[in-house]
């Protein structure tokens, strides 16, 4: 059996299993740690979130999405690695009923991609000095293979406690030694640029809120004022006071529809101190002003 026949049939029998579990269009938040099946049978509007790091596999369809400044194509069989927290515009293309796009996806664990690059660390010793945040490649049937037996698993919830971080140590291993891998090796390598600029996400994802200074954010992850605002800007698409704003308003977004804050509460707990402000800045990433937002985002829940 070829490569390539091997991959078709795990492919299939992934489809196969996916559709048991997800008989109508949803997002399947399952038992497994930070591990989501998704079928969708509507483009609809693109979809908008501040995502953590994550990899994910197109099972059947096609995806489309508009992160780190660039637009991204991913189809079936491909998958893609996002190493770094940021906004994500996401469309799919063409699904129906009859042929629903299919997704599977993991967030990344970024302590243990540490921990297993420390371990394996004089294995691949690189002069990579430039990187993207985002990977797309061709999935491996071994990493197919993790996959079907992660959704294996949710038919047996009583093992899924004690074999689940063995199953999610091991892809987190594959992706390493994946055409992903030096994308996530070079995010997750302590004294690279790149690791410099993940420790920067960090402190700016805890501390979103509060005023900042990049000169003091610089000097925090040991890089010049220059060197830090370019190659944060390479990762990300955004400059550092650009992405803090994002976040803000992606947070802000999440506290009035999860949370039920009203809309001037939401802006001054994410930092904003004029409304005005935060109206226009949130119509500008959003396409409507926040309570209108709300009110349709609202009314979208109710119908499903």
């Amino acid at each position: 059996m070829s490569d390539q026949t091997r991959k078709d049939s795990l492919n299939a029998e992934l489809r196969h299993k996916i559709l048991h579990h997800l008989p109508a269009p949803r997002l399947f938040q399952t038992p497994v740690e930070n591990f989501y099946l998704v079928r969708r049978e509507e483009a609809g509007i693109p979809e908008q979130c501040f995502e953590k790091p994550l990899f994910g596999f197109v099972v059947q369809g096609t995806k489309c999405s508009f992160m780190g400044g660039k637009e991204y194509s991913y189809t079936e069989q491909q998958s893609i690695v996002a190493g770094i927290d940021m906004p994500i515009s996401s469309y799919v293309l063409h699904p129906s009923h009859e042929k629903p796009f299919l997704f599977v996806y993991l967030y990344l664990d970024r302590r243990l991609l540490s921990s297993l690059v420390m371990d394996m660390h004089q294995s691949w010793k690189q002069n990579v000095t430039e990187t993207s945040s985002i990977s797309i490649a061709e999935t491996d049937a071994d990493i197919l293979e993790m996959l079907i037996r992660l959704v294996d698993l949710l038919e047996k919830p009583a093992q899924i406690a004690v074999r689940a971080p063995m199953m999610l140590r091991e892809l987190h291993y594959l992706l390493l030694i994946s055409p992903h891998g030096p994308l996530l090796r070079q995010l997750n390598t302590p004294g690279t640029q790149s690791n410099q600029i993940v420790q920067a996400v960090a402190w700016i994802r805890e501390n979103y809120a509060a005023p900042m200074r990049i000169e003091a954010l610089a000097r925090h992850v040991n890089m010049s004022t220059a060197n830090f605002h370019r190659h944060f800007k390479h990762l990300t698409g955004f400059s550092p006071l650009q992405y803090q704003k994002q976040l803000r308003l992606h947070e802000a977004q999440r506290l009035m529809l999860l949370e039920h804050e009203k809309v001037s509460e939401a802006a001054l707990r994410v930092g904003y101190e004029s409304m005005t402000q935060f109206n226009r800045e949130y119509k500008r990433v959003f396409g409507e002003p926040p309570l209108r937002d709300m009110n349709r985002r609202r009314a979208a829940i109710s119908e499903l």
